[in-house]
């Protein structure tokens, strides 16, 4: 795991094994109390351990007394290096200790105390949401900033010192020309204007009031910044009852938008910038890639959504290639379908592709500047262009696609706060505005009772849309600025969500209204959230989008 956060000593850790006659629980394999000079014992400390030679990392939570435990399951034989989270602290100075075997089993774990100090760099360690709360501006000046951290963080455009007119005439001109799947290792440039977004005077003026407010709390009139910054608390209580797997991939280019796990327990990610698919065996941590060709040669390469049908192929969206993708894992073959010579324009983008319904009438339903349904048997692409007629200057983004049981299929509008559904008998176009406005709906899931569940990415709400009754619900997360992506629901009846904003992921209890915020062991840009009910508890996969790793979340509880 990389940590440009954190603090990092090395240690040799045993693990203690039970005796085969023992019928005694198994123990921790390294385990100790976190502390400092201003708190004797620190709650909520992640402490990660991460094997030489290996590409994966453990991580765990002091609870309330301090104390942090890894399973004996987790960590074997061999050196770790061990790194901490805990926002304003850092390891007092890096360590190294050779822990032995004992002769045979006695029940005790490996023992490291930890004392940590006062960070020397409070902002490389906060959050963008963290960032958010602490710069001053009006909601409507910070909002803007949730358009940066797609392909950065927020905390670069605070440690610059660009002036207004720098911003205005070649900062935001230059991000607007790089694809969304850019990162600031590997840019690349659009091949066309999207379509039903601001253009020119009107763009202008956007730019104009960004940059101006972008000059007055970055570092180009003062040094350090004149606002406090101000960090979040610590998990506590529940928060802390979980461990996490981060899985580093080979590349630091390596992009997993989203990340899947198929009934086999094998993870499948799509490669954001990338033409190839990912595999990773969650065992062993070896990583697979199956590459797949340009079907336009000077257009951006990547894809970004990933889901499976029913019969477990898995399908892509090829982005500005403009292309559907479909790969069968028995056979490791792919297999394309290129939109219509009249929808495959410069701005064509397939971000979407949605088959999980396509069992009930061969149909598979993605997204473009419309919607679009392609017919396996014919290959033929239907379009829908449900804000063709919108009164001029109206703005509208078709985000994502999701098909009911009938697989009929929902969209959500991204600019305009809605859900739309396009009757799959008679294409019939419903639109259903969401009761927070502004709430920029982005990804969803539908649930076994067909309701959609979504994420208010401007709304800082988990929204559901019941399909039957066409009633919604939102529930507002506890942070503010978090900015929910996707939401998926597990088979306990669990929320789950995740952000490119609070290197959190939330667990919301939908009859309760109770949340657990989890706290990742890293900066994590989270992208698309899955969930594998076929564990107890379940688990919760993300990938890192811009930190080239996957992480898995397993609440203990």
């Amino acid at each position: 795991m990389r940590y440009p956060l954190l603090a990092a000593f090395s240690v040799a850790v045993v693990a203690a094994f039970l005796s085969t006659a023992s019928a005694q629980a198994p123990v921790a394999a390294l385990t100790g109390l976190v502390g400092s000079a201003e708190e004797a014992a620190m709650e909520g400390v992640l402490v990660s351990a991460t094997k030489t030679g290996s590409n994966i990392t453990v991580t765990v939570v002091s609870g309330a007394d301090g104390r942090y435990s890894f399973p004996a399951s987790r960590l074997g034989p061999g050196r770790y290096t061990i790194g901490v989270r805990a926002v304003g602290y850092e390891l007092d100075q890096p360590e190294s200790i050779e822990i032995g075997t004992t002769g045979a089993p006695d029940l005790k774990a490996a023992t490291k105390d930890l004392r940590l100090g006062k960070a020397k760099d409070l902002a490389a360690q906060l959050s963008n949401s963290e960032w958010l709360s602490s710069i001053p501006g009006t909601d409507k000046q910070k909002d803007q900033l949730l358009n940066c951290v797609g392909c950065h963080r927020v905390e670069r455009i605070m440690r610059s010192k660009y002036d207004s007119n720098d911003f205005l005439t070649q900062i935001l001109p230059r991000m607007q020309s790089y694809v969304q799947q850019s990162l600031p290792i590997h840019p690349q440039l659009r091949p066309a204007e999207r379509l039903m977004e601001e253009r020119g005077e009107d763009r202008i003026e956007v730019y104009r009031a960004v940059a101006d407010y972008l000059s007055t709390i970055n570092l180009s009139k003062s040094e350090p910044w004149k606002y406090a910054l101000k960090p979040m608390p610590r998990p506590k209580g529940r928060a802390t009852q979980v461990v996490y797997t981060e899985y580093d991939l080979p590349r630091e280019e390596m992009a997993p938008h989203d990340v899947m796990v198929d009934k086999a327990g094998i993870v499948w990610f799509s490669g954001f910038g990338e033409q190839k698919l990912g595999r990773l065996d969650p065992t062993s941590g070896k990583v697979t890639e199956f590459p797949y060709p340009m079907h336009r040669e000077n257009a951006p390469t990547g894809s970004l959504g990933l889901r499976a049908d029913a019969a477990g192929n898995l399908w892509l969206g090829n982005m500005y290639q403009a292309t559907i993708v479909k790969f069968d894992p028995a056979s490791e073959k792919f297999q394309f379908w290129t939109l219509p010579a009249e929808r495959n324009i410069d701005a064509a983008q397939i971000n979407m592709v949605s088959p999980q319904r396509s069992n009930v009438d061969g149909k598979v339903w993605t997204q473009n500047n419309g919607v679009h349904r392609l017919d396996l048997a014919t290959g033929k692409i239907e379009t829908w262009e449900p804000f063709k007629g919108s009164p001029k200057g109206e703005l509208h983004n078709i985000y994502d696609v999701i098909p009911d049981s009938g697989n009929n299929a929902y969209f959500t509008d991204f600019r305009q706060g809605q859900i739309g559904r396009i009757d799959a008998k008679t294409g019939e176009v419903s639109l259903f505005q969401t009761p927070t406005p502004r709430s920029a709906p982005r990804r969803g899931n539908m649930d076994a009772q067909d309701r959609l569940w979504f994420g208010e990415y401007r709304g800082d709400r988990i929204g559901m849309f019941d399909t039957k009754t066409r009633a919604f619900k939102e529930w507002k997360l506890n942070t503010r600025w978090a900015a929910p992506y996707d939401v998926v629901l597990d088979k306990n009846g669990d929320a789950w969500t995740g952000s490119m904003v609070t290197d959190q992921v939330t667990r919301l209890n939908t009859s309760t209204g109770e949340m657990v915020d989890y706290l990742l062991p890293r900066s994590t840009n989270i992208r698309r959230v899955f969930v594998d009910n076929s564990t107890t508890p379940v688990s919760f996969w993300v990938g890192s989008n811009d930190g080239a790793s996957i992480v898995k979340v397993e609440p203990l509880e």
